[in-house]
């Protein structure tokens, strides 16, 4: 079986002196889903970024579909196959979708992959508004996309990398900023999308929702390294690692699988979510 992605012993330093991620060894097999979990700056986004040819490793190496990817394999060789081949297959949703949206309308947004791919004009329109009435944005086609909400923007971005029809699936912090009807329509869709086949990576801090996409999670301590590799019922109830990962402080508790968070005010009064 091709292994997807294979990390061994990863570093990654900014400017060769910022550490983003240190020793990060693991494997990702066809049709896993998985959560890389971790507080803000333990690393998450940059190791997508590493696993989307993005950035190379600054010590280490990284395999994807059985052949190491390096700065020589993506750049030197500009019209190299492999390059071609890694972008059809793998897709990756940007946390900020303002990032990943450039084109005049939603339906010229959701088109550009496939364009690039030498699909004929007509096979295009057909695969693009497929995908729109897949995501339920159909009557979005026209639109500019930098006049739409964080949801719209989020579900075009979703499109755009869908259109390519990709085995891979990267999402960072997919639920940030989205309204909860948004929020449960993405988790759904990954689901089914899991259910098809697709190898899907989110990075996340949003422990609540983690347990609905994914069945592995890849713990990243706040040294940038891996704390934890495995199964997410057991991640989850593990409190002290939560705590000492910073995904959850002292005032959080349990309430079957769902965490809530207690807030405490500094003065003599104690306020809490649930009361009025």
């Amino acid at each position: 079986m091709e292994t997807i992605f294979d990390l061994k012993n990863i570093s990654y330093a900014y400017i060769g002196k910022i550490n983003a991620l240190k020793d990060i060894s693991f494997k990702v097999n066809p049709g896993e889903q998985i959560s890389i979990m971790g507080s803000n700056g333990s690393g998450k986004s940059t190791l997508l970024s590493l696993l989307d040819g993005l950035i190379y490793p600054t010590l280490g190496e990284f395999y994807a579909f059985d052949s190491q990817i390096s700065e020589e394999v993506f750049d030197t060789i500009k019209d190299n196959e492999f390059r071609s081949y890694f972008r059809t297959r793998v897709g990756f949703v940007f946390q900020n979708s303002d990032v990943q949206l450039f084109s005049p309308t939603v339906f010229e947004e959701v088109a550009f992959g496939p364009l690039q791919l030498n699909m004929a004009p007509e096979e295009v329109k057909t695969r693009v508004l497929e995908v729109l009435e897949m995501i339920g944005i159909t009557k979005l086609k026209d639109r500019s996309p930098h006049t739409l909400s964080g949801g719209e923007k989020k579900k075009v971005c979703i499109a755009t990398v869908l259109a390519n029809n990709p085995d891979v699936l990267l999402l960072d912090e997919p639920t940030a900023g989205l309204d909860p009807r948004t929020q449960l329509w993405l988790i759904e869709l990954l689901q089914e999308l899991g259910k098809a086949g697709k190898t899907i990576i989110t990075a996340t801090h949003d422990i609540e929702t983690v347990e609905q996409i994914s069945k592995r999670a890849i713990v990243m301590g706040e040294d940038h390294r891996i704390v934890v590799d495995g199964d997410v019922e057991k991640v989850l109830d593990n409190i002290e690692l939560l705590l000492s990962t910073n995904l959850i402080h002292e005032h959080m508790h349990i309430h079957g699988k769902l965490a809530h968070d207690h807030l405490h005010a500094h003065g003599k009064e104690h306020m809490h979510e649930h009361e009025t």
